[in-house]
């Protein structure tokens, strides 16, 4: 409410509100400067289009206690100095995540029952406000502070509190397993039973304490080892540590009208996972968020960020999405643990035959070398792998990703940034002026990237790229429908590969067991694929603990290369269709993506089941 007087108003707040005059006139008024120097200032002011409080105070006119006491006045919001406070203490500071505390230019002075003071350079920052408010859980009663002087606080105060926390986590150690029992002790239900008990202002309070910092590292453990925190930080935890377990790739959370749903990705497949109640929805995306290093006060557009989170003596980069929706903000995080990534060609799924071809021509001094598939179907392992392979101290090797998922020493990794032009076009341009042997460019997505990557080719560099294509004989046809010229294209492409990922059984409970040959007929293989045999052995997982009860544990790749021969290029050349260029291609020997299936299904590695779910069957 506002209670009006003749000559100036009062807020609720107790904060005098003068009349709306200009800062200037009030202050001639008054008598604290002359019309002289009123005048002085203007006349800077047109110059520099400055603000006429700050120049009167560079000059000298006015202190700065007396332009802000002026300025809180007109805005109805008390000035203070925070001087006047003494030393803040330690659980008033947590109350707000650094990354908030920054960007906004404010601090916590004062916290009194469910009240929170907060000194702000700009208290009209009605956005910053609420985001405090849902943040902290409090009622926010915000004031008028120095710019410079708030400033000053945020590095004295947040640089303790980071002290505190280090000293916290070189206190304790632990081994990876023990941490991780650590953090999923108990359950999920566990967590929420306690989060009943605990007060909403007091959660809510130390869950914004626990802030991540620019390219902090996240240490689970620390937080784990002092058993104090928050529900919903531990919430959080959890399902990161439970992802890690569970050797998932990517962790979805999903909002709903009425609940909120959790799965983790599992070899390929999306599996539901315990989730938390909907009433911390906000509260989990807002902590995410923090860690990411995301804007938790945008909520109507994507973001995308990253995080690394210490798990024992493992850290783990996570790629983290939002995206909004009806019900709130989506989140999705791609898990990328280096210590997984596979880097040796011959234990990635390669059969003995095309695992020489493609051998054979990656160690070429120039051309282009394609891998094709759909999303999630591991190509930038073979790329990263491939690469590995092939670096050595005397060749210059220069990629450019979107997003860099995993460094390789003595690569020189670029990240792709189209929002600032650096596309993968003018990064590979750029490349080019760099002395480089080997290139690599995350995926072709246009004409002008193929271009510029096939010149690279012609002019004597090996280049290695992605293409969205069902198989490898389509690529060919892809790149003649991107407006390549097929003179071009059957002069620089070298080899051509396309893959999938299959589920492999789980060797802890991987049993055998006989099918009729017609039966393997009916689903579509020939006699030829079964051979010449009445029953066939097959394997499949019963389900274990190990495996999560899927019968599965780990993937491998299925891959079909094809080699650019003479006959190939000629097709290639007068344009002919993808099926006349598979035929080719399984006339020189090239084994198609369901036949290598077919031989890890025989081989007991993997079920008819993930063969047809990967694969489409060859046409005779």
């Amino acid at each position: 409410m506002v209670t009006k007087d003749k000559s100036s108003v009062k807020t609720e707040a107790g904060a005098e509100l003068l009349p709306k005059k200009k800062l200037g006139d009030l202050l001639v008024e008054i008598g604290l400067i002359t019309e002289e120097n009123l005048h002085e200032a203007l006349q800077e002011q047109q110059e520099t289009k400055g603000k006429i409080g700050q120049i009167l105070v560079e000059k000298g006119f006015i202190t700065k206690d007396v332009l802000h006491s002026f300025l809180g006045k007109q805005i109805g919001v008390p000035y203070v100095t925070l001087s006047e406070y003494g030393e803040i203490p330690d659980e008033v500071i947590r109350t707000v995540p650094e990354m908030v505390a920054r960007r906004k230019n404010l601090i916590p002075l004062a916290l009194e029952k469910n009240t929170l003071k907060i000194a702000m350079a700009n208290p009209k920052d009605f956005q910053a406000i609420d985001d405090l408010r849902s943040i902290t859980g409090k009622n926010i009663k915000p004031l008028l502070a120095d710019n410079d002087d708030i400033k000053q606080r945020i590095d004295a105060y947040y640089s303790k509190q980071s002290d505190i926390k280090s000293e916290g986590k070189t206190a304790k150690t632990a081994t990876t397993s023990e941490s991780v029992s650590s953090i999923l002790a108990g359950s999920m239900a566990d967590i929420v039973r306690e989060m009943d008990k605990t007060k909403p202002s007091e959660e809510a309070e130390e869950t914004a304490g626990k802030e991540k910092e620019k390219e902090k590292v996240v240490d689970l453990m620390a937080l784990a080892a002092h058993g104090e925190d928050a529900p919903v930080i531990k919430m959080v935890n959890y399902i990161l540590a439970s992802a890690v377990k569970a050797t998932a790739s990517d962790i979805h959370i999903e909002p709903f009208e009425d609940d909120l749903r959790v799965r983790f990705r599992i070899d390929g497949i999306l599996h539901p996972q315990p989730a938390p109640p909907k009433k911390v929805q906000n509260a989990i995306t807002s902590r995410i968020k923090i860690m990411a290093n995301l804007d938790i006060a945008e909520h109507r557009l994507p973001q995308d960020g990253r995080m690394k989170i210490k798990i024992g003596k493992k850290n783990i980069d996570l790629r983290v999405s939002t995206l909004p929706s009806s019900f709130g903000e989506k989140i999705v995080m791609r898990i990328l643990d280096s210590s997984s990534l596979c880097l040796d060609l011959t234990k990635l799924g390669f059969d003995e035959g095309p695992l020489a071809i493609y051998k054979k021509n990656i160690s070429i001094p120039y051309g282009i070398v394609l891998v094709t598939g759909p999303t999630g179907s591991g190509k930038s392992t073979t790329l990263y792998s491939t690469l590995s392979t092939i670096n050595h101290p005397d060749v210059n090797i220069i990629t450019i990703e979107d997003p860099v998922e995993y460094t390789l020493s003595g690569v020189t990794q670029v990240q792709a940034r189209a929002d600032i032009g650096l596309t993968f076009a003018a990064g590979l341009r750029s490349f080019l002026r760099q002395d480089p042997d080997i290139i690599m460019v995350g995926e072709i997505r246009d004409t002008e990237t193929a271009e510029i990557a096939i010149n690279a080719a012609l002019t004597g560099h090996l280049v290695f790229s992605t293409l969205h294509t069902n198989d490898a004989p389509g690529a060919v046809t892809r790149l003649t429908n991107m407006g390549i010229e097929p003179f071009l294209t059957s002069s620089s492409v070298a080899m051509v590969i396309a893959q999938r990922l299959v589920r492999v059984i789980c060797e802890n409970c991987k049993e055998a067991y006989e099918v009729p040959a017609s039966s393997l007929e009916a689903l579509g293989l020939t006699r030829k694929e079964i051979g010449n045999k009445n029953k066939v052995t097959l394997y499949r997982g019963k389900g274990c603990d190990h495996c999560v009860n899927t019968g599965y544990r780990g993937r491998l790749a299925c891959y079909e290369v094809m080699g650019i021969d003479e006959k190939i290029r000629e097709l290639i050349l007068r344009r002919a269709p993808t099926n006349e260029v598979k035929q080719a291609a399984r006339a020189a020997g090239m084994i198609t993506m369901r036949e290598a299936s077919l031989q890890k299904v025989l081989a007991g590695k993997t079920t008819v089941e993930e063969m047809f779910r990967v694969t489409f069957a060859d046409e005779a």
